[in-house]
């Protein structure tokens, strides 16, 4: 490998690095060096913004590989052994130096790592650590870190990766085990599960312990989270929406992130000739949200796809249930509990608990609904108000036709 200096690698491993979605940093303890001299860094800052917090705050990561060499080929993997690219590698103490001046000059809050595998997964996240133990012990860094672990690597290293860590993250990369076993024939499912369920349990373990001894050292506070590769393989979305579902159950995950795959250079013949819309990778994020914030089972969010397993790609999915499942509408928002309110068309958590707020003093009226949503005519076949019934509007074959254009407006308003 030619010698390049700190900014060429730098090109190259943060270029490199973008194809990994998982990098939000929601959740974390609160730490702060204001004040103190034996620190640096804090998880509460504001800098250059990469990415969302769910509370709104935006967050500023460094978001690199420590390589993109890799000893495994993973077909759908840029950085995969056969690919070729420009191969570009860091030293752990030179990521530790670059964190540090890019904290120092208030472009980052913190650091998100992943690596490709070099000589063995145990010597790659060896690296990975050692970057977190000098931010930690040797700088003092109160800043977030997300480390992206190696399944295969010795559980004690993972184990030491979530005690500097605050959130650690092993990817699943594909939704099917068939899927994963032909693109990426060197990985196996089960040392993934595996390695994500001892995370599972080491953070329980520390909150049991934190609990009782309150000197007891915490261990990824934010907890873990995966990513799928959405479109490499024959999954459809009813598949990935289980898949998702699943792996929250077993591994009490933060978050699944989903990535439209992208055609690389030089790629493999089994692979797609063409990326996956945008637009499906956002219904998926649209229906994780359906069952993480809104109550929706996901054999709920399943029957919300068509006869291909697919979710409409131009409506929403909350949309494309409430149209399947007609027989539940109107809601009466003067009456009707939390959970239907939350299956209406064009009403979010945040218009909900207005409403359940509102009513307690008064009835309802369909312009006081109008005032919490960005269009009351997509929601107005769906409720009843003190002055407002939808009639037969509910149940006219061409609602689809009259709602989708109002849909896509608010999509791009929102957006």
């Amino acid at each position: 490998m030619a010698q390049l200096d700190t900014r060429e690698k730098l090109a190259i491993l943060a270029d490199a690095a973008k194809y990994d979605a998982s990098c939000a940093s929601s959740g974390t303890t609160k730490r702060n060096s204001a004040g103190k001299t034996d620190g640096i860094g804090s998880t509460e800052g504001m800098g250059i913004c990469h990415a969302y917090a769910p509370d709104g705050r935006c967050i500023s990561l460094l978001k690199i590989l420590l390589t993109n060499s890799c000893i495994f080929d993973c077909h759908y993997c840029i950085n995969r052994k056969s690919s070729n690219v420009r191969r570009a590698r860091f030293t752990a103490q030179e990521v530790v130096n670059l964190t540090l001046a890019f904290y120092r000059r208030n472009y980052i809050e913190g650091l998100f790592l992943s690596s490709g595998i070099i000589r063995s997964s145990n010597y790659t996240m060896e690296q990975i650590v050692e970057v977190a133990r000098s931010l930690r012990e040797d700088h003092g860094f109160r800043g977030y870190i997300h480390l992206k672990t190696i399944p295969d690597a010795d559980p004690e290293l993972i184990h030491q990766a979530g005690l500097y860590a605050d959130r650690i993250s092993i990817n699943v990369e594909l939704p099917t085990t068939g899927g994963l076993k032909r693109l990426a024939p060197e990985k196996s499912a089960d040392g993934i599960a595996g390695a994500m369920q001892g995370i599972k349990g080491a953070i329980e373990d520390k909150h049991d312990a934190k609990a009782r001894y309150k000197s007891a050292p915490k261990f990824a506070p934010a907890g873990q989270s995966t990513q799928m590769i959405v479109g490499a393989d024959s999954a459809n979305d009813g598949e990935i929406v289980t898949k998702a579902s699943t792996l929250y159950d077993r591994f009490a995950l933060r978050r699944v992130y989903y990535s439209a795959f992208s055609p690389i250079p030089d790629a493999s013949a089994i692979l797609p000739l063409q990326r996956p819309p945008l637009m499906r990778e956002h219904r998926l994020y649209q229906s994780d949200w359906l069952m993480r914030f809104y109550g929706f089972a996901p054999k709920e969010v399943v029957a919300a796809t068509g006869e291909d397993g697919m979710l409409p790609l131009d409506i929403d999915p909350k949309l494309a249930w409430a149209l399947k499942f007609r027989d539940q509408f109107p809601v009466d928002v003067n009456l009707a509990p939390r959970e239907m309110l939350l299956r209406v068309p064009g009403l979010g958590t945040k218009a909900v608990k207005s409403i359940l707020l509102a009513r307690r003093w008064r009835k309802l009226r369909l312009e006081d609904i109008g005032r919490l949503t960005v269009s009351v005519a997509k929601v107005r076949p769906f409720i009843v108000t003190a002055d407002w019934r939808p009639t037969t509007l509910i149940d006219r074959a061409d609602l689809k036709a009259r709602i989708a254009p109002l849909a896509k407006q608010m999509e791009l308003f929102a957006a």
